[in-house]
């Protein structure tokens, strides 16, 4: 029996990668794009690359954002060296919250838009109140322990007045 080893190879062979110049003009596309408008998904990302004549998919798009260093900032992509939240910015998280309640004497509930608790969480995190035992944020919900009723009522004051809500 006598096997045809290259016709094996060619069987074997995928697609060729893009080159490094495709690849890098695809970066420089990327920055552009996401430098000129918010964009929340990869999908859009894949969808405006495409447009603008570079071919793209979600795993290559992956990998771009990850070459280039960008991060999610609440329910958008941003470049590195964009601002990010301050160490108490409440300003720049504000027009993320949609929420915020009691739930019982000692949790706090603040609900965000999608994809933001985190950066949320984060600003209230690094501001250090004293009131503010732990948060765990999930999607578009934030935790705030406190310990106790009065604790609890001075961080919902503290929130609504940082945040306007």
């Amino acid at each position: 029996m006598r096997i045809n080893m290259h016709n094996f190879c060619n069987f074997m062979q995928t697609r060729p990668r893009p080159n490094g110049d495709a690849a890098q003009a695809r970066r420089e596309a990327l920055k552009r794009i996401i430098g000129r408008a918010p964009v929340g998904r990869q999908r859009d990302l894949v969808r405006l690359l495409n447009r603008a004549g570079h071919p793209a998919t979600q795993s290559s798009v992956s990998r771009d954002l990850r070459e280039l260093g960008v991060a999610k900032q609440g329910d958008r992509y941003v470049l590195p060296g964009e601002s990010a939240p301050a160490l108490d910015d409440f300003g720049a998280v504000a027009a993320f919250v949609r929420d915020i309640r009691p739930a019982g004497p000692c949790l706090t509930v603040i609900r965000t838009k999608a994809g933001a608790a985190q950066s949320v969480a984060i600003v209230l995190d690094r501001a250090g109140w004293p009131d503010v035992v732990g948060t765990i944020s999930g999607d578009d919900t934030i935790f705030v322990a406190t310990a106790g009723a009065t604790a609890q009522r001075q961080v919902l004051a503290r929130l609504h007045d940082k945040l306007r809500a």
